[in-house]
């Protein structure tokens, strides 16, 4: 059983130090995973502290345990709600019509119908009166 909490204490060290490093190299940002990874470290050197009587060790986990756990606490607090919307979004869909006028104001000024072109319609004929200044025919 002593094996038990002799592990315990070498994996709570792994795990705050590897949450540290981790952090430290920007591997791994200071959220969940890091205060998790602290939170389990200082579980398992409280209990490898406890079983040594090494006291002082022991009031510095609980610290780091509560500390640990005040994050979390407060992370899952302050998560965002997820948005969900009022009505489902609107899809167009290639060749039909929508239904905001959008597609009549392009077929008014592209004169195509539904992408096509209107071939059947007379070239129109550039003359100085209808154009604007300094636009070439």
């Amino acid at each position: 059983m002593e094996l038990l909490w002799e592990i315990a204490g070498w994996a709570g060290a792994v795990a705050i130090l590897t949450a540290y490093l981790a952090v430290s190299m920007g591997w791994l940002k200071a959220g969940k995973g890091f205060q998790t990874a602290n939170l389990f470290g200082a579980v398992a050197f409280i209990i490898n502290g406890t079983l040594h009587e090494a006291w002082p060790s022991v009031v510095t986990n609980v610290a780091w345990f509560l500390i640990s756990a005040i994050a979390l606490y407060r992370m899952r607090a302050a998560a965002p709600q997820p948005v969900v919307p009022a009505e489902e979004p609107q899809v167009q869909f290639p060749g039909v019509p929508d239904t905001t006028g959008q597609l009549a104001v392009v077929e008014v000024l592209t004169g195509s119908v539904h992408g096509e072109a209107d071939v059947h319609r007379a070239p129109v004929e550039c003359t100085t009166a209808v154009r604007p200044a300094g636009v070439p025919c």
